[in-house]
């Protein structure tokens, strides 16, 4: 192995650890020599790529908007309406905190180091905003909807999805693998598609 390959390696190994660490104990909380722990690795190494707790979890916040932007880009373009695309992105985004701890410590990040750059919400609001003012522009809401409150709405879904899976997590003590996250927003979806639009342009 080059020495290259190597110095690649450390990195994401001291990625994912601390993405882990930051997960369960926020900025505040987090310790370094855990992460060394966890990733295998000396705090000499870690300070070498990683100057400072500040640097890593920066490039922990990074590496949660790479995964999500990779989910979101996978997902079927295709002739679906906006409006039913929109709420798969918000479907995603919770089976993204469900599963990935990068994605649930970038937007944990994000409130504890506001951070306009880095704020997780950069990573897919954009997108569920086009979507939502395609929805509207398609004749799919009612004409009192506003798509710019649509997209606030769906940062407050994705945000109790969030909540959802910690406190899974809490109770069964164990990294978050199903905590019902997806389906309840998909629940919720349901509902609030009644007061949105007409039958004929409900997700199903």
């Amino acid at each position: 192995m080059t020495k290259q390959l190597r110095a690649v390696r450390t990195r994401q190994a001291l990625v994912s650890a601390a993405a882990s660490e930051f997960d369960r104990s926020g900025y505040a909380g987090a310790a370094l020599n855990r992460v060394c722990r966890a990733a295998g690795i000396t705090m000499g190494a870690l300070t070498f790529h990683f100057a400072t707790k500040d640097e890593l979890a920066s490039a922990v916040q990074v590496q949660g908007q790479v995964i999500t932007r990779a989910a979101l880009a996978g997902l079927p373009a295709g002739p679906a309406p906006a409006l039913h695309r929109a709420i798969d992105v918000t479907l995603e985004l919770a089976r993204l905190l469900e599963e990935e701890p990068a994605v649930r410590s970038a937007s944990r990040l994000s409130r504890e180091r506001p951070n306009e750059n880095l704020a997780w919400t950069t990573s897919w609001i954009g997108a569920l905003q086009d979507l939502f003012g395609q929805a509207y522009r398609d004749g799919q809401l009612h004409a009192a909807v506003r798509p710019e409150d649509l997209a606030t709405l769906s940062r407050f879904l994705v945000l109790g999805a969030e909540d959802r899976v910690r406190a899974e997590s809490a109770r069964s003590g164990a990294e978050p693998r199903d905590s019902g996250a997806v389906e309840e927003v998909r629940q919720m979806w349901d509902i609030i598609q009644r007061g949105i639009c007409g039958p004929s342009h409900r997700a199903t």
